[in-house]
């Protein structure tokens, strides 16, 4: 009988928030149709390491298992992706997990995004619904900006474009790419657009657009491929505008 071929995982991990980070390595059985999310299952159903050592079993956030939630998103391999969709054959052995370390820490590959839906606040990432108008006319949703909303409504708040953006950390106030996207989103919408200088103005205090080093790595790192220097830019020119504006209209 042919031996079962194995996988091994070498995984970052953490204990807690304030503990140091470790490395473990786990054998996990190889089969094609094998993908992180999956490994990971086989070693919390048996946490036993490589040299036999009965240990926890590792801590990771999964949801959809679709690439639509997000949760699973951990650093594979040096790259931040998504632990659903990485296929174990199409990765290099063995296969290094480890968190995004941009998000804080909470336990094994576990991380706390807060601070991601902490920014989409700060830019008024939501449109007002609230309330009595007049009544008048709805407006209509451009034909030529519906296929860009469609296209960043895909944001899965992930975190990949923060986890590869250089100006997203200690070292930068720079709130990220997606939470900036966001607000073009919001922008271009019909009834959003009401609140663009609201958010335009948000996007012109400290760690909003001028903080964008524009390395370019969120589009590389976004698992939707969601044009984010191109959004980027185009609010970038909005920005300008509005302050032009609010020196006029002072």
């Amino acid at each position: 009988m042919a031996e079962q071929k194995t996988v091994t995982f070498v995984i970052e991990r953490q204990d807690g928030p304030d503990q140091k980070p470790y490395t473990q390595e786990f054998d996990v059985p190889y089969n094609p149709a094998l993908n992180v999310v999956a490994a990971l299952m086989e070693i919390q159903k048996n946490p036993v390491t490589r040299d036999g050592k009965r240990v926890a079993p590792v801590v990771w956030e999964c949801n959809c298992l679709e690439k639509v939630c997000g949760a699973c998103m951990m650093v594979i391999n040096g790259k931040a992706q998504q632990a659903c969709c990485a296929l174990v054959a199409q990765l290099k052995q063995p296969v290094h997990l480890a968190p995004a370390r941009t998000f804080p820490v909470i336990r094994d590959l576990l991380i706390d995004r807060t601070v991601m839906f902490e920014s989409l606040k700060r830019i008024h990432g939501w449109i007002n619904v609230d309330g009595s108008w007049k009544v008048h006319e709805a407006p209509r949703q451009n034909p030529y900006t519906a296929q860009t909303a469609y296209e960043i409504s895909h944001c899965m708040t992930c975190g990949c474009c923060l986890e590869a953006c250089p100006n997203v950390g200690p070292q930068s106030d720079f709130i990220g790419p997606a939470p900036v996207v966001q607000a073009y989103l919001f922008n271009i919408n019909p009834m959003g657009n009401y609140d663009a200088p609201t958010r335009l103005n948000a996007l012109m205090e400290k760690g909003g657009i001028t903080s964008c080093g524009n390395s370019q790595n969120c589009v590389q790192a976004c698992p939707k491929n969601i044009k984010l220097t191109t959004y980027l830019a185009q609010l970038n020119r909005d920005v300008n505008m509005q302050a032009l504006r609010n020196i006029f209209d002072n």
